[in-house]
C-alpha cells in the first residue's frame, strides 16, 4: 500500500471509529528528516564593517541589498546581527533590545519577508565581548525569546564566560575550565532544542580545546577554529592556511569556521580577496560576508557571487578540502566534490610566480579538462602544467 493510500485510509477509519481503532489513529506519517546547516551557512554578519555601530536601519539595508544584488538567490540567506543589540532585562528577567533595535520581532518579520533568515548574538557569560548583557543563568529564557522573535541562527561567544572560568577553575585553559566551557555550550544547545524552532548554532570560542573534536556533541552546527580575522592578507592567510589537517572533522550539519569574510572592506586587493574566497570555498567554510552590502563595488560583488566558487563551497557531498602540497610559499589544496574536484594553486610570496600542479598529489591525470574559475576559461592540464599566479593570488581549477 502506498503512503498516500495508507494516510487516506487512516483518516477515514479514524473519523468512523476513533475509539475502536486507537492504535491506528495514533500513527503519524513519517516526515522527511532534514539536516540543519546541511551545507555551510551563507549570508552576512554585521561585525566586520559596522561593529558596535550597527542598528535596525543597517540590518534592513543589508537585507535589501542581498536581494537587489542577487546574493540572496546565489545562496546568501542569513542576516546576522552581532554584538551590541542587547538592552536590559525586564522585571521577569527577559532580555530586551536597546534603542538601536526598537522592535526585534518587526525586524525579523521584515527580514523574513525578503526570503531571508535572521541571526543574533549572545554568549554564556554575564556579559558579552562588548560588555552587553549575556545569557548567563538565563539560557532557557533567552532561547525562548529568540524563538518568539523568529530567530534562525545564534552565534554564541565564549568571551564573557572566561571570567567565570578564571574564578571557578583557576584559569581558562585547564581540564576543569574546558569541562565548564563544554557544559555552557551544551546548556544553550538544550535550551534551543526546547524551543522547537530550528536555530543554527554557531560556537564562537576561538578553537580552544580542539573544539572540532567535540563541537557536534554540544549541538554545534559550526565552530570557530581560530581567533578573529581582520581585513589584512597576513591575518587572513594565517587563519586560512592554518586549517590544514582539519578536514576530517567537517560534515553536513557540522562545519569548521575560520571566521567571517572580509571581501570588500578595502584592506586587501582583488587577488588577495580572490585567495580569501577560494580558500574558504575549499575549506567548506561558512560564507558570511562582512562588508557594507549597500555600497559594494562591481568587483566585490563578482567575487562574492561567483557561481563556481559558491558551488564549490556548497557542494552537497560536504567533504572539506585540504592541503596536498607545499613548496616554500607555493601551496596546492584540493577538495573532492560530488561531481569532480576543486584544485587551488596558491602563491603566498611577494612576487608573481609560476606554480606547478603536482598531478599525483592532486589526484588528477595529465590531459584532464578543467575550468579556470576566476579567468572564466577552459584549460587542459597537460604534462608539466604550471599556472602563472599573482602575488598573494590563486588559480582555482574546477574538474568535473
Amino acid at each position: 500500500m502506498r503512503f498516500i493510500e495508507f494516510s487516506h485510509t487512516r483518516r477515514v477509519l479514524c473519523s468512523i471509529a476513533l475509539v475502536a481503532l486507537p492504535l491506528l489513529c495514533a500513527i503519524r506519517p513519517a516526515r522527511a528528516q532534514t539536516t540543519l546547516a546541511a551545507t555551510p551557512p551563507m549570508g552576512w554578519n554585521s561585525w566586520n564593517h559596522f561593529a558596535g555601530k550597527v542598528n535596525d536601519a543597517d540590518v534592513r539595508a543589508a537585507a535589501d541589498a542581498l536581494v537587489s544584488s542577487g546574493l540572496r538567490d546565489a545562496g546568501y540567506i542569513y542576516i546576522n546581527i552581532d554584538d551590541t543589540w542587547e538592552g536590559k532585562r525586564n522585571a521577569q528577567g527577559e532580555i530586551q533590545t536597546n534603542e538601536k533595535f526598537p522592535d526585534m520581532k518587526a525586524l525579523s518579520d521584515y527580514v523574513h519577508s525578503k526570503g531571508l533568515k535572521l541571526g543574533i548574538y549572545s554568549g554564556p557569560g554575564p556579559t558579552t565581548c562588548a560588555r552587553y548583557i549575556g545569557s548567563y543563568e538565563h539560557e532557557a529564557q533567552d532561547a525562548k525569546t529568540y524563538a518568539s522573535w523568529g530567530i534562525d541562527y545564534l552565534k554564541y561567544d565564549l568571551c564573557g564566560y572566561r571570567e567565570i572560568m578564571m574564578q571557578k577553575a583557576g584559569g581558562d585553559h585547564n581540564p576543569q575550565a574546558n569541562a565548564m566551557m563544554k557544559a555552557a555550550y551544551e546548556k544553550m544547545h538544550q535550551a534551543l532544542l526546547a524551543t522547537g524552532r530550528p536555530i543554527v548554532y554557531s560556537l564562537c570560542q576561538y578553537g580552544w580545546d580542539d573544539v572540532w573534536t567535540w563541537g557536534p556533541e554540544v549541538g554545534g552546527n559550526l565552530w570557530r577554529t581560530t581567533g578573529d580575522i581582520d581585513d589584512s592578507y597576513q591575518r587572513m592567510a594565517e587563519i586560512g592556511f592554518s586549517q590544514a589537517g582539519l578536514s576530517k572533522y567537517a560534515s553536513p550539519g557540522h562545519w569548521n569556521d575560520p571566521d567571517m569574510l572580509e571581501v570588500g572592506n578595502g584592506g586587501m586587493d582583488g587577488d588577495e580577496y580572490r585567495t580569501h574566497m577560494s580558500l574558504w570555498a575549499i575549506l567548506a567554510a561558512p560564507l558570511l560576508a562582512g562588508n557594507d552590502l549597500s555600497k559594494m563595488s562591481t568587483d566585490t560583488l563578482a567575487i562574492l557571487k561567483n557561481k563556481d566558487v559558491v558551488a564549490i563551497d556548497q557542494d552537497p557531498l560536504g567533504k572539506q578540502g585540504d592541503r596536498v602540497s607545499a613548496t616554500g610559499p607555493y601551496e596546492v589544496w584540493t577538495r573532492t566534490l560530488a561531481r569532480g574536484k576543486a584544485i587551488a594553486l596558491f602563491n603566498r610570496s611577494e612576487t608573481a610566480a609560476s606554480v606547478a600542479l603536482p598531478f599525483e598529489a592532486a589526484g588528477v591525470a595529465p590531459g584532464t579538462k578543467a575550468r579556470d574559475v576566476w579567468h572564466d576559461r577552459e584549460v587542459t592540464l597537460g604534462n608539466g602544467y604550471r599556472a602563472e599566479v599573482p602575488r598573494h593570488g590563486v588559480v582555482l581549477l574546477l574538474v568535473q
